[in-house]
């Protein structure tokens, strides 16, 4: 398993512990890919995790492109008419470095 394989297992625990229930994981299409859907509440949640060992070239959070933001919501666009799914969503970013875990809600 890689770090980022490792990094979403863990990613989706923690969102579990928080309440939501795990859909699926790494949806790929040849425009962008979705690492997490989760559910939470009636809401489907599309989660981006970005995992950084270090800081120094400014950590997780900055590590989320206009670029990156714009495949994933191009990806779920398309899963939620793949599924027809005319559901409330929302994307949420966890961004992990080393030990800590931010889970931003609604991050864009």
């Amino acid at each position: 398993m890689t770090l980022g394989q490792q990094a979403e297992a863990h990613a989706q625990r923690y969102l579990e512990q928080q309440g939501l229930t795990f859909v699926e994981r790494n949806v790929r299409y040849p425009f962008g890919e979705i690492d997490l859907i989760m559910r939470h509440k009636s809401h489907w949640v599309f989660v981006e995790v970005k995992y950084r060992s270090a800081t120094q070239y400014g950590g997780a959070l900055q590590a989320l492109s206009t670029a990156q933001i714009t495949r994933i919501r191009k990806a779920a666009n398309h899963y939620l008419q793949l599924n027809r799914l005319d559901v409330p969503c929302r994307f949420d970013v966890i961004a992990m470095e080393a030990d800590q875990i931010h889970w931003l809600v609604d991050a864009f």
